[in-house]
Protein backbone atom coordinates (compact mmCIF):
# COMPACT_ATOMS: atom_id res chain seq x y z
CA UNK A 1 0.00 0.00 0.00
CA UNK A 2 2.91 2.05 0.83
CA UNK A 3 3.50 2.39 -3.04
CA UNK A 4 0.36 3.45 -3.90
CA UNK A 5 0.63 6.56 -2.28
CA UNK A 6 4.29 7.78 -2.94
CA UNK A 7 4.52 10.77 -4.38
CA UNK A 8 5.39 9.73 -8.05
CA UNK A 9 2.62 7.34 -8.30
CA UNK A 10 0.24 10.01 -6.66
CA UNK A 11 1.44 12.18 -9.87
CA UNK A 12 1.36 9.53 -12.52
CA UNK A 13 -2.32 8.28 -11.41
CA UNK A 14 -2.69 11.94 -12.13
CA UNK A 15 -3.83 12.19 -8.68
CA UNK A 16 -5.71 9.04 -8.54
CA UNK A 17 -7.87 9.46 -11.85
CA UNK A 18 -5.65 6.08 -12.88
CA UNK A 19 -7.23 4.00 -10.23
CA UNK A 20 -11.19 4.63 -11.52
CA UNK A 21 -12.77 1.07 -11.63
CA UNK A 22 -12.89 1.02 -15.76
CA UNK A 23 -11.16 2.82 -18.74
CA UNK A 24 -8.66 4.78 -16.56
CA UNK A 25 -7.19 6.56 -19.56
CA UNK A 26 -10.36 7.85 -20.80
CA UNK A 27 -10.46 9.30 -17.46
CA UNK A 28 -7.66 10.53 -17.59
CA UNK A 29 -7.77 12.22 -21.44
CA UNK A 30 -11.38 13.97 -19.49
CA UNK A 31 -9.13 15.44 -17.11
CA UNK A 32 -6.78 16.78 -19.90
CA UNK A 33 -9.95 18.61 -21.20
CA UNK A 34 -11.18 19.86 -18.09
CA UNK A 35 -7.79 21.49 -17.83
CA UNK A 36 -7.91 23.11 -20.98
CA UNK A 37 -11.31 24.75 -20.39
CA UNK A 38 -10.06 25.73 -17.41
CA UNK A 39 -6.25 27.55 -18.51
CA UNK A 40 -7.46 31.01 -20.16
CA UNK A 41 -3.75 32.21 -20.81
CA UNK A 42 -1.81 30.77 -23.63
CA UNK A 43 1.40 31.16 -21.21
CA UNK A 44 -0.57 29.35 -18.31
CA UNK A 45 -1.71 26.30 -20.61
CA UNK A 46 2.14 26.07 -22.33
CA UNK A 47 3.66 26.24 -18.32
CA UNK A 48 1.27 23.47 -17.44
CA UNK A 49 1.38 21.45 -20.08
CA UNK A 50 5.08 21.49 -20.02
CA UNK A 51 4.64 20.60 -16.38
CA UNK A 52 2.81 17.73 -16.58
CA UNK A 53 4.64 16.56 -19.53
CA UNK A 54 7.83 16.95 -17.42
CA UNK A 55 5.98 15.21 -14.47
CA UNK A 56 4.92 12.32 -16.78
CA UNK A 57 8.87 11.75 -17.84
CA UNK A 58 9.95 11.96 -14.19
CA UNK A 59 7.31 10.02 -12.32
CA UNK A 60 6.03 6.97 -15.14
CA UNK A 61 8.69 4.56 -15.42
CA UNK A 62 9.03 4.74 -11.67
CA UNK A 63 5.64 3.59 -11.30
CA UNK A 64 5.73 1.16 -14.02
CA UNK A 65 9.30 -0.06 -11.85
CA UNK A 66 7.49 -0.28 -8.50
CA UNK A 67 4.08 -1.81 -9.43
CA UNK A 68 6.39 -3.86 -12.05
CA UNK A 69 3.98 -3.83 -14.85
CA UNK A 70 4.88 -2.55 -18.74
CA UNK A 71 2.71 0.51 -18.96
CA UNK A 72 0.24 -0.02 -16.12
CA UNK A 73 -3.22 1.34 -16.66
CA UNK A 74 -3.27 3.46 -13.51
CA UNK A 75 -0.67 5.73 -15.28
CA UNK A 76 -2.44 8.72 -17.00
CA UNK A 77 -0.38 11.37 -16.96
CA UNK A 78 0.32 10.27 -20.30
CA UNK A 79 -2.86 10.58 -21.71
CA UNK A 80 -3.27 14.05 -19.76
CA UNK A 81 -0.77 15.31 -21.75
CA UNK A 82 -1.79 14.15 -24.76
CA UNK A 83 -4.91 15.80 -24.80
CA UNK A 84 -3.49 19.07 -23.73
CA UNK A 85 -1.00 18.55 -26.60
CA UNK A 86 -3.95 17.89 -28.80
CA UNK A 87 -5.64 20.56 -27.78
CA UNK A 88 -3.04 23.24 -28.16
CA UNK A 89 -3.32 26.57 -30.09
CA UNK A 90 -7.10 25.29 -30.70
CA UNK A 91 -10.07 27.77 -29.89
CA UNK A 92 -12.10 26.58 -26.07
CA UNK A 93 -14.60 25.58 -28.43
CA UNK A 94 -16.72 22.23 -27.24
CA UNK A 95 -17.10 21.13 -30.72
CA UNK A 96 -13.68 20.84 -30.83
CA UNK A 97 -12.86 19.98 -27.51
CA UNK A 98 -15.35 16.74 -28.53
CA UNK A 99 -13.68 16.02 -32.02
CA UNK A 100 -10.05 16.67 -30.20
CA UNK A 101 -10.99 13.89 -27.61
CA UNK A 102 -12.20 11.10 -30.15
CA UNK A 103 -9.55 12.01 -32.22
CA UNK A 104 -6.24 11.31 -29.56
CA UNK A 105 -8.50 8.55 -27.99
CA UNK A 106 -8.65 6.79 -31.16
CA UNK A 107 -4.98 7.47 -32.03
CA UNK A 108 -3.85 6.48 -28.77
CA UNK A 109 -5.46 3.13 -29.00
CA UNK A 110 -4.70 2.61 -32.78
CA UNK A 111 -1.03 4.02 -32.69
CA UNK A 112 0.27 4.91 -35.85
CA UNK A 113 3.55 5.16 -37.34
CA UNK A 114 5.95 5.48 -35.20
CA UNK A 115 4.40 5.29 -31.61
CA UNK A 116 3.77 1.81 -32.27
CA UNK A 117 7.14 1.08 -31.68
CA UNK A 118 8.10 3.67 -29.58
CA UNK A 119 5.62 2.33 -26.91
CA UNK A 120 8.32 -0.33 -26.92
CA UNK A 121 10.96 1.91 -25.33
CA UNK A 122 11.40 1.14 -21.53
CA UNK A 123 10.38 3.16 -18.94
CA UNK A 124 8.84 6.47 -18.82
CA UNK A 125 9.55 7.16 -22.41
CA UNK A 126 7.33 4.36 -24.03
CA UNK A 127 4.70 5.51 -21.76
CA UNK A 128 5.03 9.25 -22.57
CA UNK A 129 6.07 9.02 -25.91
CA UNK A 130 3.00 6.87 -27.97
CA UNK A 131 0.76 9.60 -26.66
CA UNK A 132 2.73 12.48 -27.53
CA UNK A 133 2.89 11.41 -31.48
CA UNK A 134 -0.94 10.57 -31.00
CA UNK A 135 -1.16 13.56 -29.99
CA UNK A 136 0.39 15.61 -32.41
CA UNK A 137 -1.42 13.38 -35.00
CA UNK A 138 -4.74 14.58 -33.43
CA UNK A 139 -3.65 18.00 -33.16
CA UNK A 140 -2.63 18.05 -37.10
CA UNK A 141 -6.03 16.77 -38.27
CA UNK A 142 -7.81 19.43 -35.76
CA UNK A 143 -5.89 22.15 -37.49
CA UNK A 144 -7.47 20.80 -40.83
CA UNK A 145 -11.26 20.92 -38.98
CA UNK A 146 -10.96 23.72 -37.85
CA UNK A 147 -9.62 25.84 -40.98
CA UNK A 148 -12.80 23.31 -42.97
CA UNK A 149 -15.11 24.52 -40.51
CA UNK A 150 -14.07 28.21 -41.00
CA UNK A 151 -13.91 28.22 -44.86
CA UNK A 152 -17.52 26.55 -44.93
CA UNK A 153 -18.68 29.27 -42.55
CA UNK A 154 -17.80 32.13 -44.35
Amino acid sequence: MRVLTSPYVIVSTFFGIGYLPFVPGTFGSIAGVLLFFLMRDIRVYAAITAVILIAGFLTAGKTERALAKKDPSCVVIDEVAGMLLTLACVPPRIDFAVIAFFLFRLLDTVKPYPADRLQLLKGSAGIMVDDIIAAVYANVVLQVVMRLASVRGS
